[in-house]
């Protein structure tokens, strides 16, 4: 197995998955050269293997692979709620909308297309690290913040979703992009507000990512909270 570029002050912790090794060992180079620390993978499941024991912040993870691919695999990793606050960029040359729809729904929080321009890949890569670094709670076990309506409770610093004592898994987005509805009962949230708010003004993502987003956590909670107000945003309302 392959070791990793280990550095006593790394700007965080990046796994590179893909089949072509021209292109993992070019992005290897222009990251650790900036100061990432780095590991490698050529499949899916070398992949969920690595991402075990490198524990990554980062995973820049290729579509098309073999063995298992970047859909097997971030449907793995995303099932294990060790890594649920991991950043997974998806590396491809996929640009239609399906794909990219199927990629967000699974847990994708950015996609990246080939061919990767390195200007463009480190600063994707430090605006994904940058949000996920301020967005994490500094708060004790006895200053919690918690948003509770009747049987749902929000842990805002745990990051849990709780409904009649039962814990809901969700994705890192599908958790912030709750709980800002959830922060104002009530209030309409403006799609930009919510674009804004959620994936950072440094990253440009479509109408469609908060689409989905939506959907999902109303499959997760399976309770009607959430209220499209057509072409304007969403708010959330807890039923009588």
């Amino acid at each position: 197995m392959e070791n990793f570029i280990n550095m006593e002050s790394s700007k965080g912790k990046i796994l590179i998955v893909d089949d072509e090794q021209d292109i993992v060992e070019f992005i290897k180079y222009n990251l650790n050269k900036e100061g990432f620390e780095t590991m490698s993978a050529y499949d899916g499941v070398e992949a969920v293997r690595n991402a075990k024991l490198f524990k990554p912040d980062l995973i820049l993870l290729d579509m098309m692979m073999p063995i298992k691919d970047g859909m097997q695999a971030i449907r793995e990793l995303r099932s294990n709620p060790d890594f649920d606050a991991t950043v997974i960029i998806f590396l491809t040359a996929m640009s239609d909308e399906a794909s990219e729809i199927k990629g967000l729904e699974a847990g994708a929080d950015d996609y990246i297309a080939k061919p990767i321009k390195t200007e463009l890949l480190l600063t994707r890569v430090k605006a994904a690290l940058r949000r996920a670094n301020t967005e994490k709670p500094a708060a004790t076990d006895n200053d919690e913040e918690v948003i509770a309506f009747g049987d749902l409770e929000i842990n805002r610093t745990k990051f849990t979703v709780y409904y009649k004592n039962e814990e809901l898994v969700l994705a890192k987005k599908e958790f912030e992009l709750l709980s800002l509805l959830a922060s104002k009962p009530g209030r309409v949230f403006l799609r930009n507000e919510i674009l804004n708010t959620v994936w950072g003004t440094d990253v440009i993502v479509g109408d469609r990512t908060i689409d989905v987003h939506i959907r999902k956590i109303r499959q997760k909670l399976n309770l009607d909270v959430i209220t499209t107000v057509k072409g304007v945003g969403y708010k959330f309302e807890m039923p009588e």
